[in-house]
């Protein structure tokens, strides 16, 4: 019940209750008709729950104020797909694009464009390193989630002592290095644990279980592992199922799909850090509407989190993510 407790707690007091920089950006580039009924969404991949659960809300915002939108996705998280689809979607000249960039760098020429032809873009979950193209911004604190992470693993670690790796996606992903840099500061405040150096699974639940098993091997004073995203923790839970280390090697995954979820109920993942997509794609689509109306746009919103554990799990179910509509 401790570990409940101290897992709860520190969830709660996280909770970062979707506060905003109370900046305001304005509503530049191009003209916009202010009665373009017309929105797109591009999320990062689809199928994915974080995604999808982020798109039914925006589907049902966007119907409830008579607006259209047309919600699309790569197959993989990949820049390449990303932009073509983009291309696509643009020239049927919507009002406002909310997207998940799925690079912070390579997407600003084509998003400036499509600004500067009086398009509003609106950025959700993940964003550009230029701060200047979107209208509005809107995800989680991942920065503190990561945080939150190394928090909640050390307790669950305990007094024990051994190392503890992170598992990133790509690099250049905004929301997992912020996601990991908080985790790899945080951690460092615990003397019990060593951190390994960060490793990148190209975003492949496949790569993250075959650098899991390589890590055990190499180091089998391994006490935790963090998966910065969905696919990074279900590898991680699958490695060390297959290495009969479940529950002995801590395992705290970020975000609360079926399948993290199910792990956690039977004990292959012992917390996760659950973000709300239909929170941010409901004021994705908020602030779209507002900015081709011409109105004030917050420019920065942060939504909450909260870390989940097998012992609080039924009181958090609102947390857990969809498969489907």
């Amino acid at each position: 019940m401790r570990t409940h407790r101290i897992a709860l707690a520190l969830g709660t007091a996280l909770l970062l209750a979707g506060c905003g920089s109370g900046q305001i950006g304005d509503t530049g580039g191009g003209q916009t008709d202010p009665n373009n009924k017309n929105l797109a969404l591009i999320t990062g991949m689809r199928g994915e729950p974080f995604y999808v659960s982020m798109e039914c809300a925006a589907q049902q915002e966007a119907a409830a104020q008579g607006y259209q939108l047309n919600a699309q996705a790569p197959e993989k998280f990949e820049q390449a797909e990303q932009s073509q689809i983009f291309g696509s979607v643009v020239s049927t000249r919507p009002g406002a694009v909310i997207i998940a960039p799925t690079d912070d760098k390579a997407l600003a020429a084509p998003l400036q464009q499509a600004k500067n032809n009086g398009i509003q873009v609106v950025e959700v979950d993940t964003a550009l390193q230029d701060r200047s193209i979107a209208v509005a911004s809107l995800s989680s604190d991942n920065y503190a989630g990561g945080k939150l992470a190394a928090q909640t693993l050390a307790h669950l670690v305990g007094g024990r002592s051994g190392s503890v790796l992170a598992l990133n996606t790509k690099a250049g992903t905004s929301t997992t290095d912020e996601r990991a840099k908080g985790f790899e500061e945080e951690i460092a405040k615990h003397p019990n644990l060593r951190l390994l150096p960060t490793q990148y699974t190209d975003n492949e639940p496949a790569t993250a279980a075959q650098i899991v098993s390589a890590t055990l091997a190499a180091n089998p004073d391994l006490v935790g592992v963090f998966g910065t995203n969905l696919n990074t923790g279900e590898g991680a839970a699958t490695a060390l199922a297959n290495a009969g280390r479940s529950g002995q090697v801590q395992l705290v995954g970020f975000d609360a799909s079926p399948k993290q979820v199910e792990d956690l109920r039977n004990g292959r993942v012992q917390a996760l850090i659950a973000q709300n997509p239909a929170r941010i794609g409901q004021e994705g689509v908020r602030r779209a509407i507002a900015a081709i109306k011409g109105q004030p746009v917050e420019r920065e919103t942060r939504t909450e989190m909260i870390a989940i554990t097998r012992d609080n799990m039924d009181q958090q179910s609102q947390y857990f993510y969809k498969s489907h509509c």
